[in-house]
């Protein structure tokens, strides 16, 4: 299979550079162009991101030499790519706009910004849960006129180490939750060196987070009616967001009530045997098994647990009954795989292998 050539919109970020670093040698995608600010347009990407490469290793050598085009100049970006990944740093009106203006160019845009997440014909996936909403594309590409271009989005990072568990649950009807998160420093793209001040600190406030947490996961679990998304309303969720001194990795402490009784081995059964599409299609980034139980009463830890299945699992450990709702769960999930370039690299995969992408 000829690789699909793919550009990154601001590539030079932490998001950014973990697409570069998931991307290296990946079987169907290969990085050909890199787009950042005017700030870094003209640079190599080894030049630009010389002192600030967050990621393990070294910046691959497919994409050091690459010249970094100005993002706002689109046609010179989708000349030479089938599609596009979007990590871009603007306002949120900035990048709803600077996405349709690409998707309008015939490129795809999947993308990890929230700018998009609730423009109601615009997909927000994650591909073992709800695939089916990926048919909303064909109404968005009436709006934007367009044939192959598009916009798809996938969820906050917050949620991804909780809402597995309530989808895997819905055969018992899950109607009310409770979760706080423990969120990693590289959520805000963030390494120690930038923010010193989080070391053996806690900041109970990360702004948006609670209201993204409480409501993306109604949406996820919606269903399409007249071109548009809408979202589920048979639940209820109440979140709080603690900022806590972790480089990678998002916990959550989940306490839920269930319509139908369950034992614990029934919800664990559930848990361990969520299996979708991207299983199912042996995408190249699906984990084997996405979500995990773990017995051991420590467990799931960040420095233990956060790499599992190379960040695109989800461990869940500690459940137990509640004395004040039925039961409770802890979660944890790589907030920068699974959370975010991750879970855009393997809802592009799915894209592609549903043919929504194709080479131009």
């Amino acid at each position: 299979m000829e690789k699909m050539r793919v550009g990154i919109l601001g590539a030079t970020g932490m998001v950014g550079q973990r697409f570069i670093s998931l991307l290296n040698d990946h079987p169907w995608f290969e990085v050909t162009t890199v787009a950042a600010s005017g700030r870094s347009a003209g640079k190599t990407y080894a030049e630009a991101v010389e002192g600030r490469w967050k990621m393990d290793g070294d910046v691959p050598g497919n994409v050091k030499d690459l010249v970094i085009k100005d993002i706002t100049e689109i046609d010179a970006v989708t000349s030479d790519v089938d599609f596009v990944f979007s990590a871009v740093n603007m306002s949120k009106d900035e990048i709803k706009k600077i996405e349709e203006d690409y998707a309008k160019t015939e490129t795809p845009v999947v993308s990890n910004n929230s700018a998009h997440r609730w423009t109601p014909d615009v997909p927000m996936i994650i591909p073992e849960i709800n695939p089916g909403h990926l048919d909303v594309i064909e109404y968005q590409r009436k709006r934007l006129v367009t044939k192959r271009g598009f916009i798809a989005v996938k969820p906050n990072c917050s949620i991804q180490s909780y809402t597995p568990v309530l989808y895997a649950w819905r055969d018992f009807e899950p109607y009310e939750v409770i979760a706080t998160t423990y969120q990693a420093i590289s959520g805000a793209g963030k390494t120690f060196a930038d923010w010193p001040e989080m070391e053996g600190n806690v900041i109970p406030f990360i702004s948006g987070e609670e209201e993204k947490s409480e409501m993306e996961p109604l949406r996820i679990f919606g269903h399409i009616e007249n071109g548009e998304i809408v979202p589920a309303n048979n639940m209820k969720i109440s979140c709080q967001c603690v900022r806590v001194p972790v480089l990678y990795g998002h916990t959550a402490a989940a306490f839920v009530k269930l319509r139908k009784k369950a034992t614990k081995e029934e919800l664990i059964e559930k848990m361990v045997s969520l299996s979708g599409l991207p299983q199912e299609l042996k995408l190249p980034s699906a984990p084997k098994q996405f979500v995990r139980y773990m017995e051991e009463d420590n467990r799931p830890q960040v420095a233990l647990d956060v790499d599992y299945e190379r960040g695109f699992g989800v461990s869940i450990g500690r459940l137990r009954e509640d004395t004040i709702f039925d039961w409770k769960f802890v979660g944890l999930s790589h907030n920068t795989v699974r959370g975010a370039a991750g879970g855009a690299v393997l809802c592009a995969e799915l894209l592609a292998a549903q043919k929504y992408i194709e080479k131009k």
